[in-house]
């Protein structure tokens, strides 16, 4: 009776102490994340949102994208949160080994329950460290998703996973053995044999209860003083990230970028003040709150970091390291933001001055001296300047949304990054110089190759019948056919626009076209970070777009595009500054026609075919089946490659990465091309001319190493569907060293080249 006293007495004792560390860790950590800018977009409608946290955690429906994962972390999850109510019991346990909680501790289904739970909380622990170690870096090298993931905080979360685990199967077994509990075997398959062989001392049932009392506080005290081990705070704030998500319907933040925000409400750049406002993100407190919520629920999985097209070609960026980083300067620098310092772009105090604060000197000396070396180092920088982030980390994304796409918790990668580029671009004036030249031509001739806006209906020449093009009335046409900047003045995109709009023609589809009055939609511009110049093409094309759909009720305004950056920028973002119309992409309405029967296949193409999805046509919109089925309507055999769909390797064009040279590592659309051709096709097939620029050169680099065929070609599908609906052919894409293509480069980046 006094071991059991003093174990009880230990146990409370560390408990009040354990407790007090993690709730006061908790109160901090909600003030840092309150330092954040304001977010008010993110706080209803509550019962889609709370319908969403619950579907992605029950079943574990983002977890699942990794299916070897899954179900090992699924019981974990349920170890640590049904098993809290274990573990509470053990308080009562190590003063008393009969106690157990009234009414309940007796029944055969919560005997089972407690069964699985720590049977599953053993197997699971162990599995996911098993999984850990078979993917340790020291093994897979710069391929394992765990690089520069903190080792030591995961090993030690996953050990007290597993004594829990065993301590609950422990309680029982040592209750079962010294006869203070009888259970039929079905409710303790595990712990009854195990009884058997235990000895009858009810003294150690309070010493288990003790030690999964233990393992749990002992963990409290270590996360409560670990504000920043992501990979155990995320038990907690996971599930507010999930309920806070950007979108409230439950999809993830892809599409649409987040607008640029500056005090919780959404910039209208014309009124903005730049001393006031905030112009993207150029220190970390320019996050908004719910920036900050990512930053600390990141568990450091790497599925982000294994999706990602940059790192897998020897590319600085890692999503999750982005992450972390911001993390970890984050709270690093609280300390000095939590007594109100703040600094003006020019660098200078503005926050901790005599003039504001009467307690400023105990302000001052409350500020941790490390908190004040991290309050002066820039956001962006390269290792001279000590930034955070690195330049080449900033301009190395190509926006394709893989590391969105496979979060578990819904961590905002693409919306975080493009924000920081807004700052570089619109307030320091520091990117690319690449990028200097397709802003130039962008605000200049209102398409990034510079071309001249009368040529934009070029791509006409020579076809059959007459493209009717808008003279002040739509009259029948039902469709706008928006051609991009790329389908009018790029040579290889032309002879999508030319085969769509024969397919058009073919079907008796209704169309018209803008010709000179078609500028771009803004999108390598927004990607790029320059918001201004996007908006003021936005605002263009959406008066120029609403005087064509005067006459026409919301549901009747229909564009079809050819572009997967138009169709994602014309249906997802323009409805941001006015314009709202139901956009098609080629491939849907093509299918679409098909289906109906007003295209008819009879010529089959009996080539094999791989199809490549385009970021912002397939993970950004989700559409991926309109493209397969026109290639098995033209009777192409597809094979597929092994990233695909959701999981598609990106090309390498977008977040403007398109007009950019690529000095580091693999190139992204070789390494593509590499992919695709693994699968031995004739053809490789894209919905989105960007893809097939890069798709093309990468071809023809490999075609030039000798390692692809000369047969190989990239097509868009709509020549396969032309090519089986007229019994005809398309000449080959002519190679990029042949005829140029892009912006040109300045010498002296030729001369780097």
């Amino acid at each position: 009776m006094t071991l059991q006293l003093v174990l009880g007495l230990v146990a409370v004792a560390v408990s009040v102490v354990a407790w007090g560390v993690f709730v006061a860790g908790v109160l901090k950590q909600i003030k840092i994340i309150r330092l954040g800018q304001p977010d008010g977009t993110r706080m209803g409608p509550f019962v889609p949102r709370m319908k969403t946290m619950i579907v992605e955690f029950v079943a574990h429906t983002r977890m699942a994208k990794f299916r070897s994962v899954a179900p090992w972390h699924w019981m974990v999850m349920w170890g640590f949160l049904i098993g809290s109510a274990v573990l509470f019991e053990a308080y009562g346990e190590v003063f008393d080994p009969h106690f157990h909680w009234p009414i309940i501790g007796t029944w055969s289904v919560w005997l089972l329950l407690i069964e699985l739970l720590g049977l599953g909380t053993v197997v699971g622990g162990v599995a996911l460290a098993i999984i850990r170690q078979r993917n340790h870096p020291r093994r897979a090298d710069r391929v394992s998703r765990f690089l520069g993931s903190d080792f030591k905080s995961a090993y030690f979360v996953e050990a007290v996973v597993i004594i829990e685990g065993v301590g609950i199967l422990m309680v029982k077994a040592f209750k079962q053995s010294s006869g203070l509990e009888v259970a039929p075997l079905w409710t303790s398959f595990v712990t009854q044999p195990l009884a058997q062989i235990l000895p009858a001392a009810p003294i150690w049932v309070s010493v288990m209860a003790l030690v999964k009392l233990l393992s749990g506080m002992i963990w409290l005290i270590v996360v409560g003083r670990n504000l920043t081990m992501g990979v155990a705070w995320h038990r907690f704030s996971a599930f507010f990230n999930i309920y806070f998500k950007r979108e409230d319907d439950g999809g993830v933040a892809l599409g649409a970028l987040k607008p640029m925000m500056s005090g919780g409400k959404v910039l209208d750049l014309e009124e903005a003040d730049p001393d006031k406002d905030v112009f993207g993100v150029g220190k970390v407190e320019d996050f908004t709150w719910k920036g900050v919520l990512d930053f600390s629920t990141c568990t450091e999985c790497g599925r982000c970091q294994s999706q990602c097209p940059a790192w897998n070609t020897g590319k600085p960026l890692s999503p999750k390291l982005v992450i972390t980083q911001l993390r970890d300067h984050m709270y690093a620098k609280a300390p000095y933001l939590l007594a109100g310092g703040s600094r003006d772009m020019a660098g200078d105090e503005v926050g901790l001055t005599e003039d504001k604060y009467e307690d400023y000197k105990k302000r001052l000396e409350s500020i941790d001296v490390l908190a004040m070396a991290e309050s002066e180092r820039p956001l962006i920088g390269g290792p001279d300047e000590l930034g955070v982030i690195d330049p080449e980390v900033l301009w190395s994304c190509t926006t394709c949304g893989a590391c969105v796409e496979q979060c578990p918790v819904d961590i905002e990668h693409v919306d975080h990054i493009v924000d920081m580029r807004r700052y570089q671009v619109l307030i320091e004036s520091n990117f690319p110089s690449e990028l200097g030249g397709m802003f130039k031509n962008l605000e200049n001739k209102g398409n990034p190759w510079g071309q001249n806006a009368k040529d934009r209906l070029a791509w006409t020449e020579g076809l059959e019948f007459e493209v009717p093009v808008f003279e002040g009335e739509l009259g029948d046409a039902e469709y706008l056919f928006w051609v991009g900047c790329a389908g009018a003045f790029e040579d290889r995109a032309k002879k999508t626009t030319r085969a769509v709009a024969e397919l058009l023609h073919t079907a008796g589809v209704k169309y018209t076209v803008l010709g000179p009055e078609e500028t771009c939609t803004g999108d390598p511009a927004r990607r790029a970070g320059n918001e201004f110049l996007f908006q003021m093409l936005a605002q263009q094309n959406v008066e120029v777009l609403n005087s064509v759909f005067e006459d026409r009720p919301a549901g009747q305004r229909k564009i079809v595009v050819t572009c997967a950056h138009c169709f994602n920028t014309l249906a997802n973002e323009y409805p941001q500054v006015g314009g709202t119309y139901e956009v098609v992409h080629h491939t849907q309405l093509l299918n679409k026609l098909v289906r109906e029967r007003r295209l008819v296949p009879v010529a089959p193409v009996t080539e094999d075919v791989t199809y490549h999805d385009p970021c912002y046509l397939g993970r950004h919109n989700k559409v991926y089946e309109a493209p397969r089925e026109l290639i098995g309507a033209s009777g192409a055999k597809l094979r597929e490659m092994p990233r695909h769909e959701e999981r598609s390797m990106c090309c390498g064009a977008g977040g403007a990465r398109m007009w950019m040279e690529e000095r580091i590592g693999k190139r992204i659309n070789v390494d593509r091309v590499d992919e695709a051709l693994s699968t031995a096709p004739s053809k490789i097939a894209t919905g989105c001319p960007f893809c097939r620029v890069m798709l093309t050169d990468g071809v023809t680099a490999r075609q030039s190493d000798g390692l692809a065929g000369a047969h190989v070609e990239v097509v868009d599908v709509a020549q396969m569907l032309l090519e089986s609906v007229k019994r005809g052919t398309e000449k080959p894409d002519t190679p990029t060293d042949e005829v140029p293509t892009g912006t040109p480069l300045p010498d002296e980046d030729k001369a780097k080249a």
